[in-house]
């Protein structure tokens, strides 16, 4: 695959998450999500912020945030938050296209984030994790691989053998944990809330690294 249709992938998650939000009311985007401290609302108003914001309001929330990414990250996630649901949408809409990337990653970053938030947002509402495998089966290997450690799994990831009953890929040694692919992918996050789609001998050691 050329890069050109893995952009096709994350222009059409954007779409994908504002056909999602445009169908939620305002309950459902200030529940809890999956990550963090951040509402429904907060996730929503975070997948945009490399694509809207210029290089002058992020150099201001990274002296708001005393030089740390994170809080930089987060002071512009909670400021887009308190946009319109429509004006949120419509941004994911009109900048579907936008072939922003995080300093020194590629298109793997974009794909994988809005992947990952995606479920942050559905999981906790009880909808389901639908997006395509074709788009997971791009994301699972980056998350395997020490470029995506800290900014996407959370640390190194137990040695395990990781399965996809629903697209053919595998990844490590040791005891097997298997489950759809989307399910998988969000466990390597640092997501625990997914455990009950896993399944195999590794189901336990997974879980104890995630409640650590």
């Amino acid at each position: 695959m050329t890069d050109a249709p893995r952009w096709d992938l994350i222009a059409a998650e954007r779409r994908a998450l504002a056909d999602l939000v445009e169908t939620l009311d305002d309950a459902q985007l200030a529940t809890q999500s999956l990550c963090g401290r951040w509402t429904v609302r907060d996730v929503v108003a975070h997948t945009m912020v490399g694509p809207t914001a210029s290089v002058l309001s992020f150099g201001g929330a990274m002296l708001r945030g005393r030089g740390n990414f994170d809080r930089a990250n987060d002071l512009l996630a909670r400021e887009r938050a308190k946009l319109t649901t429509d004006r949120l949408v419509g941004d994911l809409r009109d900048r579907a296209e936008s072939h922003f990337t995080p300093p020194t990653f590629d298109w793997h970053a974009p794909l994988t984030d809005l992947l990952v938030h995606h479920a942050d947002v559905a999981v906790p509402l009880g909808l389901p994790l639908d997006r395509p495998t074709e788009a997971w089966a791009e994301a699972l290997p980056f998350l395997v691989t020490k470029k995506a450690r800290g900014a996407f799994t959370p640390r190194e990831l137990p040695e395990l053998t990781y399965a996809a009953t629903d697209l053919d890929w595998s990844h490590g040694s040791g005891p097997v944990v298997s489950g759809p692919a989307a399910a998988l992918g969000v466990a390597m996050c640092g997501r625990a809330a997914v455990l009950d789609r896993l399944d195999g001998p590794g189901h336990d050691q997974l879980a104890a690294w995630l409640r650590r």
